[in-house]
């Protein structure tokens, strides 16, 4: 059974997700601040963490960034009230997955939380392509890893898959819809500024000039495309 962690303070809303998320058929555990979400998340086995960011004793973005510097790779849904962009960058930036903006439906963070796990699920059944290179980048899909002139760079799972997606068009461009639908599994409806703001990151962590990107490249009215 696909086990869900559940990080959230507001005891009303966790008992409310949590026999949501049962009825799915969802094994689901409650922790009910961030030091003890981030111990269970860390000693037990865990397939999608559901993490709110306004938490006490350590908020959610503490959280998040320990459980990625601790090599624990499941995908996190963030939770929260605040609807600024630089809030959602800031928890993509740090390893997050997607977002959900406070209030919501519940139907809505169930079909999330199953796009995450099947895009999770498969990546693990999908094959392995050889090493990529475009500029001073190397990217190689079977480790997950990505290099910038020899050393490392440090991409939040969204940012490898929107990346892998590029590479994989060879020159042609993406629309905001197909990548929201490849890496995302959402349909064209859902707001396409989340593509924009995964693009923004790969630019920065990527490009030597993000403001004037030589490789991510802007097609007017249409999305991305990745030159070599």
């Amino acid at each position: 059974m696909t086990q869900i962690l559940l990080i959230e303070d507001n005891e009303d809303l966790a008992f409310g997700l949590k026999t949501a998320l049962e009825n799915e058929g969802f094994a689901v555990a409650i922790a009910a601040d961030g030091s003890s979400g981030l111990e269970r998340a860390t000693h037990e086995a865990v397939d999608l963490v559901i993490l709110d960011l306004m938490l006490p004793r350590m908020d959610g973005y503490r959280v998040l960034r320990s459980l990625r510097a601790a090599g624990i790779d499941a995908p996190v849904l963030v939770l929260t009230a605040k609807g600024e962009e630089a809030d959602k960058v800031q928890a993509f930036s740090i390893g997050g997955d997607d977002y959900v903006t406070k209030p919501f439906g519940v139907l809505e963070l169930i079909a999330r939380v199953r796009a995450l796990l099947r895009r999770t699920r498969g990546q693990a059944a999908s094959p392995i392509p050889a090493v990529e290179r475009f500029g001073e980048i190397e990217v190689n899909p079977a480790s997950r890893t990505v290099y910038r002139g020899g050393r490392l760079v440090a991409l939040a799972p969204r940012e490898f898959e929107l990346l892998l997606a590029l590479l994989r068009r060879r020159g042609a461009a993406a629309s905001r819809a197909e990548l929201l639908r490849e890496v995302w599994e959402y349909q064209s409806g859902v707001v396409s500024r989340t593509v924009d703001i995964h693009i923004a990151e790969l630019r920065r962590k990527l490009e030597s000039n993000p403001a004037a990107p030589r490789h991510i490249r802007t097609v007017w009215k249409v999305g991305y495309r990745l030159e070599r």
